[in-house]
């Protein structure tokens, strides 16, 4: 099989199999579920809880929520937030900003994926 005709192949099968393009982008679905079992005991949507509200997350700066406690470090970054700052941080926050305060991970980047794709969803336009 040719260069070419293995790229088409190959293409085609990710783009049709369950983990190709389409799931990319996360399953907002399924970041619901990941939200309530993982994230929802400090955070909520619309309001501060030991971690703070997610409404308007995307392309805040990080340490913006208002009425929030945040980590000096976390308050002094210069961090905005979109999928690959999430990504980063999701996949460990100490890393990605050292001397924050979150001490959570999520190892999968599927799970990551999901949990973007949620959270993108319900706070667009909050």
């Amino acid at each position: 099989m040719s260069k070419l005709n293995l790229s088409i192949f190959l293409g085609f099968a990710i783009s049709s199999s369950p983990f190709g393009m389409a799931n990319a982008a996360g399953d907002a679905q399924r970041g619901e579920t990941l939200y309530q079992g993982r994230c929802a005991a400090c955070h909520s949507i619309d309001y501060n809880g030991v971690g703070p509200a997610h409404k308007g997350v995307f392309n805040r700066k990080a340490g913006m929520q208002t009425g929030y406690a945040y980590s000096p470090a976390v308050q002094a970054s210069t961090v905005i937030w979109n999928e690959a700052s999430l990504d980063k941080w999701l996949t460990n926050p100490e890393k990605f900003i050292p001397g924050q305060k979150m001490g959570f991970m999520v190892p999968l980047a599927k799970d990551r994926a999901d949990l973007i794709a949620y959270l993108k969803k319900e706070t667009s336009g909050k």
